[in-house]
């Protein structure tokens, strides 16, 4: 697929800078240019590249002003990343779609499958599962019995979803994530720990996409909800009975334990952990590696929160700065000491 400068800023509402008629095939980051690829300069850190790519196109901010000549033709846009985010949807989508069904696989008889599937060598799709339409199952992918997955969604290898489980429209289940397995639930007993059945389900809305080895376990009852828009990354943890609201992103290694409720658009860097039965309100955003135990502060929303326990970010800030301090502070207070036993003496 061949596009001009011109042809990117229609669609963009961008302008040209530079000749109209270049023309790309392909995308490249910006230190990584090549002739015939497009790409963008959102973080001015990588502006001494822009002067030196071969890309030949590159999107910049409407108010960018290079300080040396470019070589490459412009394009000027609102927000490059959201722009090149934009062309490679479009890129994707025009991309030809597979289908058919492998003689491979294994369909049940009593099982739904929908038009224009693509049913991938070595997939299992068991007894009364419904796969809808346009729907993308690479090899070895497992739909247990009665699971539901929506139109236009794709699952890629060694993905399973477990039986009852519900998948919605236009998801995108990356290889080796687990969709349904038992919460971990046991009673302690004399003798050990006895297994608490877990017959609820696990129900996953509309254009939620989970990264490869991500898991999410059925509930004990009724279902734990990833509502619609989430998007969780790869080696993410949601527990039993668990609810993540419209919209809300979970980066790599994020644990929610058990029954915890988290908002809509909220935001959490790697290796946050969340305690159980609690709730986290809308718009929370959590730094990377801190743990979220409860409190008023997370369960309003609208919070920006670091630490273990997470507290008010500003409030940690200064925590750090006093903490690197604390060494010759306590060098200060020894002295301190000495010099007042001293005084006491005399």
């Amino acid at each position: 697929m061949t596009f001009t400068a011109e042809q990117i800023a229609a669609y963009t509402g961008g302008t040209v800078e530079g000749d109209p008629q270049t023309q790309v095939t392909t995308f490249a980051k910006i230190e990584e240019g090549v002739p015939g690829a497009i790409s963008f300069l959102a973080n001015l850190k990588y502006e001494p590249y822009l002067y030196e790519t071969k890309s030949s196109v590159v999107l910049v901010s409407r108010d960018f002003q290079p300080s040396q000549p470019v070589s490459a033709t412009l394009v000027r846009v609102d927000n490059p990343y959201e722009t090149v985010a934009k062309l490679l949807q479009m890129y994707d989508s025009m991309k030809q779609k597979r289908e058919g069904i492998s003689s491979l696989a294994f369909i049940d008889e009593t099982a739904t499958v929908g038009e224009n599937c693509y049913i991938g060598p070595f997939v299992a799709i068991g007894e009364g599962a419904v796969i809808g339409d346009n729907v993308v199952l690479h090899p070895h992918v497992t739909i247990g019995k009665n699971a539901k997955v929506g139109s236009d969604t794709e699952i890629y290898s060694n993905a399973v979803v477990y039986h009852d489980c519900q998948v919605g429209q236009r998801c995108i289940l990356h290889a080796g994530c687990v969709i349904g397995a038992d919460g971990f639930g046991f009673a302690p007993t004399p003798d050990g720990y006895e297994k608490i059945p877990q017959i609820g389900i696990v129900r996953i809305e509309d254009d939620v996409e989970i990264g490869a080895n991500t898991c999410v376990d059925r509930s004990t009852m009724g279902a734990t909800v990833v509502h619609r828009g989430v998007k969780l990354d790869n080696l993410v943890q949601v527990a039993h009975n668990c609810e993540v609201g419209s919209h809300t992103v979970m980066s790599a290694q994020v644990g929610v334990a058990g029954s915890a409720k988290i908002g809509e658009w909220c935001m959490f860097g790697g290796q946050v952990g969340i305690a159980g039965h609690i709730t986290v309100g809308d718009h929370t955003n959590v730094g990377a590696q801190s743990g979220i135990t409860g409190g008023n502060l997370a369960a309003h929303g609208g919070a920006t929160m670091m630490g273990s326990p997470a507290i008010d970010h500003r409030l940690w800030s200064r925590q750090m700065i006093a903490q690197k301090s604390l060494p010759e502070l306590l060098k200060e207070v020894a002295a301190l000491k000495k010099e007042i036993e001293t005084l006491k003496n005399k």
